[in-house]
């Protein structure tokens, strides 16, 4: 996470050099969040407008925007906003933007991260390696400067239907995936019919019956949304992964001094590292609790799989061999997303992963 730090700080540093301070600040700086803000997600961007507020004195005054505010429910309309500074900040899905960014459906390649080790480990080598620079590299050349990551997380798969351990389980069900084609091309090659919404009407035809299924992760949405309470099942699968990225328009941060950028960027660092330890307490062993123990910021549930079950769900969790089964069914998607997606950036993300096997 330094190394990452560090290099994003030289990147934005650097930038930020190319046009003299503005010698005004905005009254407000708008930052979009897809989310509500009691998950996971939400707290990590009203913890990055409290830092801002406090190491700045008060002189830079970000209102976060949540629940889409700003994009009419439209969640991949995100991108756009914030290039063309309708809203100045983000802490956006990775998803949301992949239109607009292909190099973003990296982390959407299935189990292509989840198939390490350690995939926290591995997901966090990509983002502060060589893959997560190309991918910043590509974001600033289309208007837009990444100062962190966050994590929205691994995404599991819910059902009101029936236990799902294979692809056989999944012939026909009708799943809500988000507005990206490569979702739509996966569950397609799994057997489902994929059906594209907004979070708002899926819940409504969840509860009608209309829908059978969704996928998202846990923490970030899972427990705070209370699926339990129209979804009775399971599979843990951790199929693809959905990073949050911290980001600001080129024209807002070209617009603070040096000083301001720095003190941002140890707001950005603060903020994302409480951020990715909510989104990943009780999934990766004690590390995340140990540190939200260290600073205060237990959350209620800190066993989220035993909670689940503790409200009715039945929990699925794969065997390698039955995992297996999927990675073979995706693999001419997986196939034909390496090309679209460039076999430079994916091989610098494999090679990132296997720096910390």
């Amino acid at each position: 996470m330094r190394k990452l730090i560090a290099f994003l700080t030289l990147c934005v540093l650097v930038c930020g050099l190319a046009v003299p301070a503005l010698a005004a600040y905005k009254d407000e700086y708008k930052l979009t969040c897809n989310v509500a803000a009691q998950s996971a997600w939400g707290k990590g961007a009203g913890k990055f407008a409290e830092l801002v507020a406090e190491k700045s004195g008060g002189k830079i005054n970000v209102k976060v925007y949540y629940s889409a505010q700003l994009m009419a429910g439209k969640q991949t309309s995100e991108f756009m906003i914030v290039r063309n500074e309708a809203a100045d900040f983000a802490l956006s899905s990775t998803i949301n933007w992949s239109p607009q960014a292909t190099e973003l459906n990296l982390f959407a390649l299935p189990f292509f991260i989840s198939s390490q080790p350690d995939p926290y480990k591995a997901l966090d080598a990509i983002e502060a390696g060589k893959a997560g620079k190309f991918i910043a590299d590509a974001l600033q050349k289309k208007g837009v400067t990444v100062l962190g990551w966050g994590e929205n997380g691994f995404r599991e798969l819910t059902n009101g239907v029936k236990p799902i351990s294979s692809p056989e389980d999944m012939a026909g069900m009708k799943i809500r995936v988000v507005g990206s084609p490569l979702y739509l091309d996966i569950f397609k090659a799994l057997g489902a019919n994929p059906i594209n919404m907004n979070w708002g009407e899926a819940v409504t035809a969840f509860q009608q019956g209309v829908v059978d299924g969704q996928e998202n992760p846990v923490n970030s949405v899972i427990l705070p949304y209370k699926v339990f309470e129209f979804h009775k099942y399971l599979t843990d699968w951790h199929y693809v992964v959905d990073p949050l990225l911290y980001a600001v328009n080129n024209r807002v941060w070209t617009s603070f001094s040096s000083e301001d950028q720095k003190m941002i960027m140890e707001c950005v660092e603060e903020a994302s590292k409480y951020q990715k330890a909510l989104a990943r307490v009780g999934l990766d062993g004690d590390i995340s609790l140990a540190y939200l123990k260290e600073i205060n910021e237990v959350p209620q549930v800190i066993e989220p799989y035993k909670y689940l079950e503790e409200q009715g769900m039945m929990i699925t969790r794969l065997s390698a061999d039955q995992i297996k089964v999927f990675v073979e069914k995706t693999k001419p998607v997986y196939d034909t997303w390496k090309e679209k997606i460039g076999k430079d950036l994916v091989e610098a993300a494999e090679a990132d992963m296997a720096s910390v096997k």
